[in-house]
């Protein structure tokens, strides 16, 4: 686990807070006013708070921006004997978000963290305000959702990987090593900017996998793919109307070689047939590193008109 105090060389400036409500001790950022409007970014596989640090220090300065590090990544805690599934992540989330007594939330939402925040949508729509999707799937009860993973994993290298290492046993040896190959974890899921890559960079998106005990998050959402094990959270009727109503923006980058536009777009407008999406050339999975100022900028505009 990362010291708390760590900022690696200063780029992530935020002071650490944490709560136990979870059942284990959980990482967040909390800048901004206090009685600014709620931000909650969730982010997905492998990386952690450190992916907003850009849209933390933009958009802190007018609202309260709420970062948590699922259980498993960055300055959480990684417990020996919990499962980590995507139902796992949910719940956390949601005794995090009732610990904190947030609402009027705004969901930003990358990676794992897009069905992480649907789950939340689905258990507490009231307390959701806005919906951002940025290269995170919105999974929300549609039939197709599955059939669209499927379709999704056939063309992407890093699902086909995950499945064939399951199958011939090499998925955990590789991903309890993640402190080391990092980069070629994030390059195969479509990263490009390389120009920042230094150091401090790598330092900062290897540090939370030290150890193989510090793997099983990471392991977690990818042996939960190829096993079957995550479990989709399903809206009842009015937790969908609810959310659907909910203004909603999609920033996708186009050069997501995991999580491909044409697959999983078609699941964001299923829900919001009439909020825009903006689609990003040349831009990675990871599109707030490779496009930060360009995304925040797309976030504020959002949330100033509406």
């Amino acid at each position: 686990m990362i010291p708390a105090n760590e900022t690696f060389a200063g780029t992530f400036p935020f002071a650490p807070h944490f709560t136990e409500a979870p059942g284990f001790r959980m990482h967040y950022v909390d800048e901004g006013p206090r009685d600014g409007e709620i931000i909650l970014c969730l982010h997905g596989e492998p990386t952690w708070g450190y992916l907003f640090r850009h849209l933390i220090s933009t958009l802190s300065r007018a609202h309260r921006v709420v970062v948590p590090d699922h259980m498993g990544f960055g300055k959480s805690e990684t417990p020996i004997g919990r499962s980590y599934w995507l139902q796992d992540h949910v719940a956390n989330l949601e005794a995090f978000m009732l610990a904190l007594g947030l609402t009027d939330i705004t969901l930003v939402m990358h990676d794992f963290g897009g069905p992480v925040g649907m789950g939340l949508a689905a258990r507490h729509p009231d307390r959701i305000r806005r919906i951002i999707s940025a290269n995170g799937p919105t999974p929300f009860g549609q039939p197709d959702s599955m059939e669209r993973g499927v379709a999704n994993a056939a063309v992407s290298p890093w699902f086909q990987w995950i499945l064939k290492a399951e199958a011939d046993g090499t998925l955990e040896p590789v991903l309890n090593n993640l402190g080391y190959n990092i980069l070629s974890t994030l390059k195969l899921n479509g990263f490009e900017n390389n120009a920042i890559i230094d150091d401090t960079w790598l330092d900062a998106y290897g540090a939370p996998f030290a150890t193989a005990a510090e793997c099983l998050g990471a392991l977690g959402w990818a042996k939960g793919f190829a096993t079957g094990a995550h479990q989709f959270e399903v809206p009842d009727a009015a937790a969908k109307r609810i959310i659907s109503g909910k203004p909603s923006l999609a920033i996708w980058g186009e050069a997501d070689r995991t999580l491909h536009a044409e697959h999983f777009l078609p699941l964001f407008s299923a829900l919001f047939p009439s909020a825009p999406i903006e689609r990003l050339p040349g831009v990675g999975h990871y599109c707030f590193e490779d496009a930060p100022e360009t995304i925040s900028g797309l976030i504020a505009d959002f949330l100033q008109g509406t």
